[in-house]
This record gives structure tokens, sequence and C-alpha cells, in this order.
């Protein structure tokens, strides 16, 4: 098993370097690949009420045997409940679910609410007070957010009483939203990047496949490594037990500037569609 490396949020809570993603992981294997991604070494599972598998998190925890001071445990507060009392109602219906009485990182998974887009900064605030509560109150460890740009933040750091710890927000090679990503660090939040990989043709890019070839490590762990090196926290997902274990195995080397640069500045592709001012 890979040795834990951490990253450390502005509050003093370590956070492991990779999570493992879990969006789409809610069929009935789920349980099943949840376990052997702990068995692999994964100790920060990443899930959201909007995924449906809060249970089955649970479950898998419970039967691996993990104690749970030794995972960091990730879910999202879905956009129907952007309010105080939803927000409440949300996570505590996680915490049943994944049966926990306490949450390591929690975060608002998108800025535009379903109905009443126009009042989106009052309803996220509303929602934000709530996690602030929940924070006080030690049920919540970290609160942050997922897909807030710039725009987004800002109303949310002036009305806050507690600043985001975190954004999770999609990079990969090809997608790097450099501004919001710059942003997000300069005001001391860590960057968490969901689809690390991109979507699965973008690992037969020739300059990742040349790359993967050069330091004897797949294409996926040539993202990993340079999610990493701009300080940002991937979190792929994989069903098979040797993806898994690989896409941990990326800190035995690094990228040179040049090789990073290219990654940068390469032509936009791969993106998901989803803008969150329209999502």
């Amino acid at each position: 098993m890979q040795e834990q490396e951490y990253y450390t949020l502005y509050n003093g809570v370590k956070i492991p370097k990779i999570g493992f993603g879990t969006y789409k992981v809610t069929d009935d294997t789920a349980e099943s690949v949840l376990c052997t991604a702990l068995l692999a070494g994964y100790r920060h599972i990443d899930t959201a009420r909007m995924y449906g598998n809060e249970t089955q998190v649970g479950n898998a925890i419970r039967t691996a045997g993990i104690d749970r001071k030794d995972l960091f445990l990730t879910t999202k507060v879905w956009r129907s409940a952007l309010s105080y009392d939803d927000a409440m109602r949300s996570i505590e219906a996680s915490l049943q679910d994944l049966q926990t009485d306490y949450l390591d990182l929690c975060l608002l998974h998108w800025p535009m609410p379903e109905v009443d887009r126009d009042a989106w900064a009052e309803k996220v605030i509303s929602a934000w007070h709530a996690m602030e509560k929940l924070y006080e109150q030690k049920v919540l460890r970290a609160i942050g957010v997922s897909n807030f740009l710039p725009h987004h933040l800002m109303p949310l750091m002036v009305a806050a009483n507690i600043t985001p710890m975190v954004d999770q927000l999609e990079f990969h090679p090809g997608y790097t939203q450099s501004y919001a990503v710059s942003y997000c660090q300069s005001q001391g939040l860590l960057v968490e990047a969901w689809s690390p990989l991109g979507r699965t043709k973008a690992l037969d890019d020739p300059f990742l496949l040349e790359l993967a070839q050069k330091y004897g490590k797949t294409p996926a762990q040539i993202c990993l490594r340079f999610a990493l090196e701009q300080h940002i926290l991937p979190l792929p997902k994989s069903s098979s037990l040797q993806r898994m274990q690989e896409n941990l195995d990326i800190f035995d080397f690094s990228l040179t500037p040049e090789e990073v640069s290219r990654l940068m500045t390469a032509p936009q592709g791969q993106w998901s569609g989803h803008h969150p001012d329209t999502f």
C-alpha cells in the first residue's frame, strides 16, 4: 500500500493528496468497487448526495473495517438544497447514509440552484451559513465549494464568517481553468480536480503517450502527477484494482517545467461541457 502524503487546509486539517472519486459508482458492484479502493490504499473518499451512493460508501467502509479516524470522507450538498434548512437536512441525511457522526469535508456542489437562479448568491450564502454552524459544532471538519468560479466565490467570501477551504473544479490537460485555479489558491483555498484524466480518449494524446514512455508510467499517471505539480488534489476513479494502485503510484517522479508548460497550454479539449453559470 502506498504511503499517504497530505495537503494541509488553512484550518490545519490534513487531507490525503489523492482521493477516490465515486461519481457513477452506483450499480450492484458499487460496494465491491469501494471496498477494493480501500484495499488498494485509498483513505480519501469523495462522494455527494446527488451521486445516490452514500449508503454503499458507508457499507463499504464498515465492511472494510477501516478505522473512521483513518479515513477522509467528503460529500456534497446538491443545488436543490441551497437554503439553510435544506442544507441542514441534506447533511443530516448524508451522515445517516454514510453511517458516521461527522464529515471531514462538506461542499456545496454547484453555485446555481435549480430554480430562482437570479437569487443564486442569496441561496448559496444561506446554505453556507448552515455549513458554518455545523463546522462550529465539529460535525464538519472542513467546508468548501465545488464548481465555484471566482465570480461565485467573491460574494460568498464577503458574506462568510468562515471562508471556504476547498474548491473542487474540473481540471485536466486541455482544460486547466488557470484563472479560477490561481484565484482560489491566492485566497487560500485548496483546489481539487474532478475528471483529472479528462475524457477517456484524452489518454491517447501523443504527448501524454510520449511522457508515459519516458517515465515508465501510464498516461493516467502523467495526468495525476500534472495535477499534483500544480498543487491540485486529483480525484480519479476506477473499477480495476491495478489501475487504482497505479493511480496512487505517482510520487516517485516529477515533470520538467517545459513538460508542465506544454500540458498547461495544450489546446482546449475533453471538456465535460458543464459550465457553472449555465449547468
